[in-house]
């Protein structure tokens, strides 16, 4: 039987250490429960170049280890558009990322599959992005539980997106 071609999920958010790791973590974890994660390859950027090079923020990686993900050795980095061509799916955490990652894509005159990551969460299907409902807030500036909180809007849409995921993948 030919290798099915791997299927590419990127999600981005604004520095690449906060909301798009624990999106990475979490989309990871649900593909390979669902036994998908020999073709689905979960990945994470930043539209802004503020924390290249660093790792994830501590309470991130606290948040996770409480709730049994797994990041380890994450590396922020930044898309650019020369990434649309590798990707199938594009998740934004918020309106403004969403915003960028079009005006990146129309400057390079591409249209990726590119979506607010909580347009995923069955209960927020019907708003139409961007809508400031599907933005999943930035904890950084804030103590520990907001990861808490960002934790649970991604699960949300995450266990979301795995329901949709067979039928992307022809399945």
């Amino acid at each position: 039987m030919p290798s099915t071609p791997e299927y590419r999920i990127t999600a981005v958010c604004l520095g690449n250490i906060c909301r798009s790791p624990i999106a990475e973590a979490v989309i990871r974890d649900r593909v390979d429960a669902a036994g998908l994660g020999d073709v689905v390859v979960v990945d994470s950027a930043g539209t802004g170049d503020w924390h290249l090079g660093h790792g994830a923020d501590p309470r991130l990686l606290s948040t996770l280890a409480a709730n049994s993900y797994d990041l380890d050795g994450h590396i922020s980095r930044q898309i650019t558009a020369d990434w649309f061509d590798r990707l199938d799916l594009v998740l934004a955490m918020d309106s403004a990322n969403y915003h960028d990652l079009q005006a990146m894509a129309a400057r390079a005159g591409v249209a990726p599959d590119l979506h607010m990551f909580r347009s995923f969460d069955p209960g927020l299907a019907h708003l139409t992005a961007p809508h400031p409902e599907l933005d999943v807030p930035d904890p950084y500036y804030g103590g520990v539980d907001g990861f808490g909180d960002v934790l649970a809007m991604i699960e949300q849409a995450a266990d979301g997106l795995i329901t949709q995921l067979p039928a992307r993948l022809g399945r």
